[in-house]
């Protein structure tokens, strides 16, 4: 249990944007392409899992004057150090061993993503601004790496608005950490020195604004209606806003962003906004037009 622990599968729930080109394409029922995906996920959660274990490794000392990151795997002391290196290994060997049965294109993504978050590990993470950016970036590489599985075209608005949206949550989530050193005392890591709460509120209301207006352009782009065949798009903004808001409510009436994931899995309101942005989607993506329930 420590090493899948150590793993941390519940992040792997951010691979999923993986099958967000096919989605967008209209192709999610095509049984060949949903395998080679799942493929190319499994792939991507294992080498992400690398990078969770040389990061908790690079910041044990950090992690054990965290109130929540303290009880990881190795900040706990769960595992020794020489056997978390091993399963480093493992990971990276089965995982790229995955990606080269997907395509050699998605493994030369995959291994940029594995590189850049290396470097991260080693150093970018301390740097304030680089640090979320690298993280947004992680995200869209993701996007890219399931449309190269997929063998789908992939919307440069996509690309941009996942990369806003993950830089939104990442930016939120630095927020959590000057909060903590605000009210403990600790620093949590070296990055935070380059923000405060007043700066990073000035950043959260700008991205959350451009996300918004970038969204509304995105559903009302001519490329976009052309594409899917339908000018009512903008109907699912309202899901988008409302998502956003709960998101912003977290952070600043609950101020409780550490983890984006976290509040995936937990946060109804945040659930039912993405449920609902889903459905909408899917009718008037999938539904033929005549019989569309927006008709």
């Amino acid at each position: 249990m420590k090493y899948i622990k150590l793993l941390r599968p519940k992040h792997w729930a951010k691979n999923a944007f993986l099958f967000i080109p096919l989605f967008f394409a209209g192709e999610i029922f095509i049984v060949e392409k949903i395998m080679e995906v799942l493929l190319a996920f499994v792939a991507f959660s294992i080498t992400a899992s690398s990078i969770y274990i040389i990061n908790d490794y690079q910041d044990i000392e950090a992690d054990k004057k965290h109130p929540e990151k303290c009880k990881r795997p190795l900040a706990s002391g769960a595992v020794s150090k020489p056997m978390a290196l091993v399963l480093f290994g493992l990971c990276i060997l089965t995982g790229f061993g995955l990606a080269l049965l997907v395509k050699q294109k998605f493994a030369f993504v995959l291994g940029i993503y594995f590189l850049m978050n290396l470097f991260y590990c080693f150093g970018l993470k301390n740097i304030s601004i680089l640090d979320v950016i690298i993280l947004a970036i992680g995200f869209v590489l993701r996007v890219k790496a399931g449309g190269i599985a997929g063998n789908v075209p992939m919307s440069e608005w996509l690309m941009v608005m996942v990369f806003l949206l993950a830089l939104f949550m990442a930016v939120a989530k630095r927020r959590d950490d000057v909060l903590i050193k605000i009210q403990s005392g600790q620093e949590m890591r070296k990055a935070v020195k380059g923000y405060n709460p007043d700066f990073l509120n000035v950043m959260l209301s700008l991205v959350s604004a451009v996300i918004i207006v970038a969204y509304l352009m995105y559903t009302m782009s001519p490329e976009t209606q052309y594409r899917f065949h339908t000018y009512r798009l903008y109907y699912t903004t309202l899901f988008v806003i409302g998502g956003l808001l709960r998101y912003l409510q977290i952070t600043y009436v609950e101020n409780n962003t550490g983890s984006p994931t976290k509040i995936l899995y937990k946060d109804r309101f945040i659930q039912l906004t993405i449920l609902l942005w889903v459905l909408s989607f899917y009718v008037l993506i999938y539904l033929p037009t005549n019989k569309s329930f927006f008709e």
